[in-house]
């Protein structure tokens, strides 16, 4: 076998592959001129094939990043190499970016001299924008991940707005409302006038620089009247979602509840609005609206589709909510408390918490998480894990984070509030041992102390995405009467750094080693890791939690606010 092609080839063979190919091709001389192209390049440059000879890459595609660095490295050493290019020719594209691959490769001749390269081009346009589409859908999918867990938390309509909300600020609007149609029989004062429809403002939340401003368009709790043909109105009756993207004057008086409110817009920066409904099984409920305002760029489709999904998201729970009798709203709440919902960190700290009970059956068990925030600005963070499945096991996990609560309360460090708990279950004879992993977190001085009571290690997720394992050395669990030491392990907390304490759940397998576990865990890389920390939470169970929860799941992620955010 040899790498020089067959003699017997003929001229015209060569000739039918380069002007039949859909590759483009080029061969470019030592000071990269063009020498000649064939016709599949010189119809993706825009330009005859002629027209190219002599010229350079710049001047024949000033709008492509072609690396020209590179290319000048495959001239002196002779390496091959391939390269990513992309911008805009001289020709027509329906893509908005162009996207080529390139191979790159020295030409030399018989004596060995170089004599320029040569170049092999296919345009991928097309399937960058299909893995584009695929990431957006991803992202999309985790954020309905993350509403899932974040929308619908109660059976109650405000709080259900409320939680729809405070999500849409945080991922594409600067200020979002969900207006419902009164119940039945319900107050709102006066009947509205002629032709006008009256919703009631469940919920409204807004980015820092709003919300001062929004206030005067009417709070929570409050009935407006909205005129005929206006946003809203016209949404509930055509169910469909309305986009109004930096409209004139005219269609703003129109489009708003009344049209004295067009200048209090403007002097507030509004440009832009976006109006979902809000129905489930049929029945309308209201509409969700967005608003952007400033520099913030007005809606585009992929924002109305997330719109739409999340507002039916919440709809159904909204649903649910006006469904059920009060009896089991009473349920749904007592069992979210056996659920160990966690206390209030210090304002200088964004938490977030999930829970997956094993099992379709058990819906309590003895995972749980805590919060509690301290003096001197430090916050409480507590992981474990209560021997045994159902009701027994969360109601002796309940007795853990109340007497948790109690000893913390006093200000020891964290190795010590381990010895009196496991001294004071000893005393009391617990029949239901716990592993714990404690971390008394201080955002201000960039710090956090950690013991451990048979736990799994916590870990931090850097801004990148990277995951480290910390080394916090382990103490017996607590109950279990075997009087050990617990050791605390200071470690630094850097900008942007968030701590991650979860249970066994997440990580182990029955058929595998704990060791081999905890490497999946370490070895995963998370995008978006700097964005919000339930988004966060749910990457971490789409990666590691399996299909079926054979034992209980809990997470708690904690992350430093900015200073600036935080107040400090």
């Amino acid at each position: 076998m040899h790498d020089d092609p067959p003699a017997d080839i003929p001229v015209w063979a060569w000739k039918a592959l380069l002007t039949g190919t859909t590759a483009g091709v080029a061969v470019l001389d030592t000071d990269l001129r063009y020498v000649y192209v064939n016709p599949a390049l010189a119809l993706m440059n825009g330009l005859d094939a002629d027209a190219h000879v002599g010229r350079t890459i710049e001047e024949i595609v000033p709008l492509v990043d072609a690396g020209e660095e590179t290319l000048r490295q495959v001239l002196a050493d002779g390496r091959t190499r391939e390269l990513v290019s992309s911008g805009q020719t001289r020709a027509d594209s329906p893509h908005r970016l162009r996207v080529w691959r390139g191979s790159y490769h020295r030409l030399q001749d018989e004596q060995g001299r170089v004599r320029g390269l040569g170049a092999v081009i296919l345009e991928v346009s097309a399937d960058r924008e299909i893995q584009a589409e695929l990431e957006r859908t991803r992202e999309r999918l985790q954020l309905l991940d993350a509403a899932a867990v974040r929308i619908g938390r109660t059976l109650e309509v405000d709080r259900t707005g409320q939680e729809l909300c405070d999500l849409l600020v945080e991922v594409i609007a600067d200020v979002a409302s969900v207006e419902v149609l009164a119940m039945k029989g319900g107050a709102g004062g006066r009947p509205p006038q002629g032709g006008m429809v009256r919703l009631r403002r469940a919920a409204m939340a807004a980015v820092p620089g709003l919300r001062e401003a929004v206030q005067q368009f009417g709070m929570p709790g409050e009935h407006i009247d909205y005129q005929p043909g206006s946003a809203i109105p016209r949404c509930l009756e055509t169910g469909r979602p309305m986009t109004y993207n930096v409209p004139a004057d005219a269609t703003m008086r129109r489009s708003a509840p009344n049209a004295d409110r067009v200048d209090a817009y403007r002097a507030a920066g509004i440009h832009s609005a976006l109006v979902v409904p809000l129905a489930a099984r049929g029945a309308q409920l209201g509409t969700v609206t967005l608003v952007r305002a400033g520099s913030s760029p007005a809606f585009d489709e992929e924002d109305v589709s997330v719109a739409v999904a999340l507002a039916d998201r919440a709809a159904i729970s909204m649903d649910n909510a006006r469904r059920y009798s009060r009896e089991h709203g009473i349920a749904v709440e007592l069992q979210r408390a056996l659920l160990a919902a966690p206390g209030t960190p210090h304002p200088q700290i964004d938490v977030a918490t999930r829970y997956l009970p094993a099992g379709a059956t058990d819906l309590v068990g003895g995972d749980w998480f805590d919060t509690l925030a301290l003096p001197s600005g430090i916050t409480l963070l507590a992981m474990g894990d209560v021997m045994g499945h159902g009701v027994e096991a969360a109601v002796e996990m309940s007795h853990y984070r109340s007497m948790l609560r109690v000893v913390a309360g006093e200000g020891d460090p964290p190795d010590r509030i381990l010895r009196r708990m496991d001294a004071l279950l000893a005393a009391a004879g617990t029949e239901r041992p716990a592993t714990c992993m404690l971390a008394l977190a201080d955002p201000v001085r960039g710090g956090c102390w950690f013991a451990n009571a048979g736990h799994l290690p916590p870990a931090v997720v850097t801004p990148d995405g990277r995951v480290r394992l910390l080394e916090v050395p382990t103490g017996p669990p607590l109950g279990a009467d075997l009087r050990g030491q617990y050791e605390a392990v200071y470690v630094r907390w850097r900008p942007g750094d968030t701590l991650l304490l979860y249970t066994d759940g997440l990580v182990e397998r029955r058929t595998e080693d704990i060791d081999t576990s905890l490497g999946r865990l370490a070895g995963m890389e998370l995008p978006h890791a700097a964005g919000p920390l339930d988004a966060l939470l749910a990457r971490v169970v789409h990666r590691l939690a399996p299909s079926v929860v054979e034992d209980d799941v809990a997470l708690l992620a904690a992350r430093a606010r900015p200073r600036f955010e935080a107040g400090l």
